[in-house]
Formats: structure tokens, sequence, C-alpha cells
């Protein structure tokens, strides 16, 4: 039974080493509320909100977020008694919405108690990987791509993901992708697509692509259908999933093969955890997605990503890929192709703020 005697909320503002250009939005500078929950014996657990500053990925907002976790939530958790983890959950389901305040403050919980026990937050949650494979996103101008994406193979990652539009020259990404076999390519449309005839989109089915995300709107489940019955290429679904009814749904109308899993938009560990069963279950494909965190969130992803049922590789670079100096010490770091996990309670990492 652990008291919760203490919530703290500490921001963090860092500039990119290079902007991340997608059809959505251009990030130049990245904003986060950390998140660092006390029990009576003074440990500490900690989590990271993902929100961004606008509303261009989700309606949460920075701003927003931190008001909701510092004024609703906070107030609900402060001097519970928790048995486990996932009564969070329940303390919160009388707040709609807000997935991504909820996480952050669920998650810092959660590496809580695996301090609280002694052992890794991977091994808490029944994790059975021990490094993860390192995957990184190129974004950026046509002429830049092939450059960029040489550099970021010579850094070790052996999966690439590729932002795409229907203004990309997929004639370009066909010979980029053909030309470096041994890599795994991702494709990420981020729902550009969206309003296009289907035939746009069947330009990159034969690219070499090992799935195309989210090529369509949040909304858009009959599309994602059509393309999923006429591709060869698996579809991938991104920011139409922020809950287990939303995966269910996907399955009901075979609109996708494979989810993202994205913490922040679920709304925390027990959520994903729900349905990461549900899709062992339907074999359903899994992979964590990136949030251009920093490392509270990346040591939670990588703790996520060791359980068995996620097979896919995911986002998941070294901290100096975003960062000059990440928040987290030590800073984690990509060798060979993967990152070792942390055998140190929790998340394995200390906060450097």
């Amino acid at each position: 039974m652990a008291l919760i005697a203490g919530i703290e909320f500490r921001k963090v503002n860092q500039p990119l080493n290079q902007p991340f250009i997608t059809v959505l939005q251009k990030v130049q500078e990245r904003e986060v509320t950390i998140v660092i929950v006390r029990d009576a014996e003074g440990r500490e657990g900690y989590g990271e909100c993902v929100a961004f500053d606008t509303p261009w990925y989700t309606e949460e907002t920075v701003t927003g977020s931190r008001f909701v976790m510092e004024q609703v939530l906070a107030p609900l958790l402060l001097n519970e008694r928790l048995e486990h983890p996932t009564g969070v959950e329940r303390l919160f389901s009388k707040v709609k919405g807000n997935h991504m305040a909820k996480a952050a403050v669920e998650m810092a919980i959660w590496d809580l108690f695996a301090k609280r026990q002694g052992v890794p937050l991977h091994e808490f949650i029944g994790g059975v990987r021990k490094t993860i494979p390192a995957g990184v996103v190129v974004a950026g101008e046509s002429d830049a791509l092939a450059p960029n994406v040489k550099a970021e193979i010579g850094r070790g990652y052996r999966r690439i993901k590729l932002k795409i539009s229907p203004e990309t020259d997929a004639a370009l990404l066909k010979s980029l992708v053909a030309a470096n076999p041994e890599i795994l390519f991702y494709a990420d449309a981020n729902g550009s697509f969206s309003g296009r005839a289907l035939e746009e989109l069947l330009a990159f089915d034969q690219a070499g692509f090992a799935l195309i995300e989210q090529p369509y709107g949040e909304q858009e489940w009959e599309a994602h259908s059509a393309a999923r019955s006429k591709m060869t290429t698996p579809i991938c679904l991104d920011e139409s999933i922020h809950s287990f009814d939303d995966v269910k749904r996907m399955a009901e109308q075979q609109a996708g093969d494979i989810i993202v899993l994205k913490m922040g938009r679920l709304g925390g560990w027990s959520e994903t955890l729900k349905v990461v069963e549900f899709c062992r279950n339907e074999q359903i494909g899994m992979w964590v997605g990136g949030m251009i965190e920093f490392g509270v969130s990346k040591a939670h992803n990588l703790a996520l990503a060791s359980l068995p049922e996620v097979k896919l590789t995911g986002d998941f670079s070294d901290s100096g890929h975003f960062w000059q100096i990440d928040i987290v010490s030590p800073e984690i770091r990509v060798e060979h192709g993967e990152i070792k996990l942390s055998e140190s309670p929790g998340i394995g990492y200390g906060l450097n703020i």
C-alpha cells in the first residue's frame, strides 16, 4: 500500500537540434511538464506530459494539461493510499478526456511502484527483452532526404520512418528504399491523404515500405478500410487510436493491420496494457511511437517495448538525436542499433533538471 504524499510539476523547454517538419507542423522548440510523485518514505516516480504547445496534434496543450494536472488530477490523488498503480485509472475516471494529462501522472505512479518493489519498470510490467531495437524519424525536404537517411544509417539505426504526403515524390522514395535493402523503412502520412483519391496513395504501395502509417484522418475509418483492401503494404493507424474502443473498431471494420502505441494519447499504462492484450489476442501488430519527447517519456516507452507482444521496431532515438542535453541521467544511448534497458529500479534514470 502506497500513500501518495506529494506531487510536483516542473516545466522543461528546450530547442531541438534541428526543426522537426511534418505536414501538420514545424516544431523547433519543445516544452513539456515533468511530473514527480512521492510516497511517504520519500521515493519518487517520474512521468512526462507530451502535449504540445498548440493543438496541432491533439486537442490537449501544454498549458491546458498543466492546469488539469495541477487543479484537477493532483487533488484526486494526493494523500490517497494505492494498492496498485491501476487504481489511478479508477480515481481519474470521473474526469473526461485529458488523456495526456492523465497519462503523465499515471506513468509517475507506475515508476514509483516499480521502485517500491526494487525492480526495473520493464520487469514490473512483464517485459522480456533486455535490449530494444532503435528506430528514427527522418523528416525534411526532398533534396536533404537521402543525406539525412545516410547519416542516420551511419549512426547505427536499422529502422527509418519517412514522412510522406500527396506531394511527395513516390519514385524518389522507392529508389531510396531500394538503395538501402538492409534498412526497415516505414512511411508516415499524418492523415495528409484525407479527401484524396485512393490512386494517390496507391502510388506508394510499391515503394517497399514495411507499413504506411495514418494515410487518412482520425475518423476516416471507411477510407482506411478501403485502402487496406486494395494495398499490399500494411496499413498502420496512429492518430485514430485514442482508446481501447478505437482499437476494437479498427479490428471490426478491418481498417488497419497495425497500431502505434502512444501512452500519452491512450491515457497511460492501464489503458495501454489493455490494448496490448487485445492486439495480442487479435494478432494485430504493434509498435511504440514517439512524441518528440525527453528521456522520462522515452524510458517508459522502452519498458513498453520490452513486452513480448510488441514485435515491431518503434521510435527510439538516443538522447542526442533531439537534444543537446537530455533531462535524464545517464542519457539514453543507441549502440549497435539497440538501446540497452536499465536494470535500476523503476524507469532506471534520474532527473537532470
